[in-house]
C-alpha cells in the first residue's frame, strides 16, 4: 500500500481510538460535555500527528500532507464512535 493510504486507515483507527478513550474519561467525569471532549480529540490528533509526522517523513514528500491527509475521517469515526461508545456505556449501566 501506499504510504499516504496507510496514514488515512492509521488516522481512521486513531479516531476509534480517540473515542474509546473519550468514553472512559467521560465515564470517570474528566470529560464532562461536548467541549471538553472536542479538546481531547483535538490534542490526540495533534499529538499523534508528531509521531505519524516522525514516521512518514521520508515517505511523504510534502509534510504538510501528513497534518491533512486523513482529517475528515479521522474527526467523523471519533465522533460516530465516541457517540456509539458512550450509548453502549449507558445501556449496560
Amino acid at each position: 500500500m501506499e504510504p499516504s493510504n496507510v496514514l488515512y486507515w492509521i488516522r481512521l483507527g486513531l479516531g476509534i481510538v480517540a473515542a474509546f478513550v473519550c468514553t472512559l474519561l467521560g465515564v470517570v467525569g474528566v470529560v464532562d460535555d461536548f467541549l471538553s471532549g472536542l479538546a481531547f480529540g483535538l490534542l490526540f490528533y495533534i499529538i499523534t500527528y508528531y509521531i505519524l509526522k516522525m514516521r512518514f517523513a521520508a515517505q511523504i514528500e510534502k509534510l504538510s500532507k501528513v497534518f491533512t491527509m486523513g482529517v475528515g475521517a479521522y474527526f467523523m469515526s471519533w465522533i460516530v464512535s465516541w457517540a456509539l461508545f458512550y450509548t453502549l456505556w449507558l445501556t449496560i449501566v
